[in-house]
């Protein structure tokens, strides 16, 4: 069992890493496993809606209608949270690249 928790902390975190770098598959995949508490992660649907959010802002078709899907299930106010969370995400990341 603590094999298995080690193991989706660390797919976790490398799929982190390429989030951090604008990898759209990295960015649906933290999506995917939020909207559906894989990876070792709880069910979170602002997080997934933000991952999904940066997907799709990097190209993501897929990423599209997940968020849409999800969407359906959230409040005005979740929704405008997890925007705010991608924004935050993509001004930290781009502060990372300019360091």
């Amino acid at each position: 069992m603590a094999n298995s928790f080690k193991s989706a902390n660390f797919l976790m975190g490398s799929r982190l890493a390429d989030a951090a770098r604008g990898d759209a598959d990295a960015l649906l995949d933290l999506g995917m496993a939020y909207s559906s508490g894989s990876g070792g992660v709880e069910v979170d649907l602002i997080e997934a809606h933000k991952w999904f959010n940066l997907a799709a802002l990097n190209g993501s078709e897929e990423a599209t209608m997940c968020r849409a899907d999800i969407s359906d299930e959230m409040t005005a106010r979740e929704i405008a949270e997890a925007q705010r969370q991608a924004r935050a995400w993509l001004q930290a990341t781009d502060q990372r690249r300019a360091a």
